[in-house]
């Protein structure tokens, strides 16, 4: 039997193999599933509508349930290379043929986005969990240093005294933000497009609404050519893990930094190590290099799906659905796979406590809290104060002075030289410069303050609580709709 009476030629070897043939190879691995619980929510639909009866419909359902990836394949001649032919000629070939009117008022445009959708679901699905683990594990090892002083740098120079788990609650923080946008597209992109036809809706009175929840969507699409045409929702996913993608890359950068010879504050074990073939002394960390180079394959599959449909008709074509949307199945691959990476390393890390100290003290990393205290303590006007303690910090560290060895005298000659006098000069030097007074000198919600700090974990370990719960959830409506559609088909009857 023929698939169309519009051609008498069959697709070319080079078209087969170069486009039809992975294609195929692709949807068979990810969305066939999808493809069949599609298949089985029409076929309820042709039952409620009286186009079959319970005997004729079990029939297709048993045929159904015979498909998997090794009982259908890309054929030039027979199906076109092209799954729903496949599935359709898979189910024509039983014994007992379909109902006359089974795929009737039908098109694969619908089909197939559905299809998409209902895949893209279930992998922002797993990122999420993977996220989440992730933001588990970061807010772990952040509250095992929320005391332990090490340099925050600014513009590349050590600036303030902060902690590791200062630094890594703003990766927690960034980790739950990402989950809330993630929640908030899943939820957005949760309308059902089946029942859109090829772009202008179908003839029969199909119950969009039911199928949609059989499928386990919130929602219809409510316009047909938005629900075949709008690939919004793979750039509103593309752009989620590409948006946190860019920002782990940017951490991935201190702990590369931290990690280094320069510093050596951080440290991971052997199993996540590698070695230099040439020199025998290193010990290097590729996983980070690998982490944020696969950082970069996230953000530019974005790029890609965006470059992909630009300049493209807002309607259903090939360009768009399958030829750019493949590429946010290789972003998820991309970005759980540098999850998982980033997940060993940081339940695997470890920070050098006496290396981050002797580094706070060897600069002046309390200017701020100096010319803060020259104000208040002493009334001397605020740039004024700045002058006094960059003065001071300026000749000290040409004496070679350490922070941890202070100078009242110099600080007093500082003053005077600006007409003040900054006493008593040995207690504001040693308060100001102390490492450990400095963590605790912040007070402001938000701050390196390691009770704030801990306060700041609580707070993202309860919302990352929250939003496996709701991701949980999720996934229980898809697994509820899948087993009442099975159900249904058992026994098939009409409502």
């Amino acid at each position: 039997m023929a698939v169309t009476g519009r051609i008498d030629g069959v697709p070319s070897d080079v078209w087969h193999q170069e486009v039809l043939a992975p294609q195929f190879a692709h949807e068979a691995e990810h969305l066939l599933p999808h493809y069949l619980a599609i298949e089985k929510a029409l076929l309820l639909e042709y039952l409620r509508m009286g186009l079959v009866d319970p005997q004729g419909a079990a029939v297709v359902a048993d045929r159904l349930a015979t498909i998997d990836p090794d009982a259908i394949r890309a054929d030039p001649e027979q199906n076109m290379s092209d799954i729903s032919f496949a599935v359709e000629r898979h189910v024509q070939a039983g014994t007992t043929p379909p109902f006359p009117a089974w795929h009737v008022d039908r098109s694969r445009n619908d089909l197939q986005v559905c299809a998409q959708l209902m895949a893209a679901r279930d992998n922002l699905q797993a990122v999420a969990a993977d996220l989440a683990a992730f933001g588990h594990a970061v807010t772990a090892l952040a509250a095992r240093y929320t005391d332990t002083p090490m340099p925050g740098h600014t513009h590349g120079q050590a600036a303030q005294i902060i902690t590791p788990g200062y630094h890594l609650a703003a990766l927690a923080a960034e980790t739950t933000a990402a989950l809330r946008r993630m929640l908030h597209t899943y939820d957005e992109t949760d309308a059902c497009p089946l029942g859109s036809g090829a772009m202008a809706g179908q003839e029969l009175p199909w119950d969009r609404p039911r199928l949609a929840a059989l499928l386990g969507f919130a929602r219809t699409q409510p316009h047909a050519l938005v629900g075949v045409a709008s690939r919004t929702w793979t750039t509103a996913i593309a752009t989620d893990l590409a948006s946190y993608a860019a920002v782990l890359s940017r951490f991935t950068t201190d702990l590369m930094t931290w990690s280094g010879a320069g510093f050596g504050f951080l440290d991971l074990p052997d199993e996540l190590a590698g070695i230099s073939a040439a020199m025998p002394q290193k010990r290097n960390f590729p996983v980070l290099e690998r982490i944020r180079g696969r950082c970069a394959h996230v953000v530019g599959r974005a790029a890609d799906l965006v470059a992909g449909q630009r300049n493209t008709p807002y309607t259903n074509t090939v360009e768009v659905s399958k030829e750019t949307g493949a590429h946010l199945h290789v972003q998820t691959v991309a970005m759980r796979s540098l999850l998982r990476l980033a997940h060993a390393v940081v339940t695997g890390a470890t920070f050098r406590t006496d290396r981050m100290r002797a580094a706070c003290a060897e600069d002046h990393l309390g200017g701020f809290t100096l010319a803060n205290r020259l104000t208040l303590d002493c009334g001397i006007p605020w740039r004024t104060a700045q002058i006094i303690a960059g003065r001071y910090v300026r000749h000290a560290v040409d004496r070679g002075l350490s922070a941890q060895r202070p100078d009242p005298g110099l600080l007093r000659a500082c003053a005077a030289e600006s007409g003040h006098t900054a006493e008593p000069a040995d207690v504001l030097l040693t308060e100001s410069f102390d490492i450990d007074r400095a963590l605790r000198a912040k007070r402001s919600a938000g701050s390196a303050h390691p009770e704030r700090v801990q306060d700041l974990l609580a707070e993202q370990q309860r919302e990352l609580d929250r939003l496996e719960a709701e991701f949980t959830q999720r996934a229980g409506n898809r697994t509820a709709a899948a087993g009442h559609l099975d159900t249904l088909l058992a026994v098939p009857e009409r409502p």
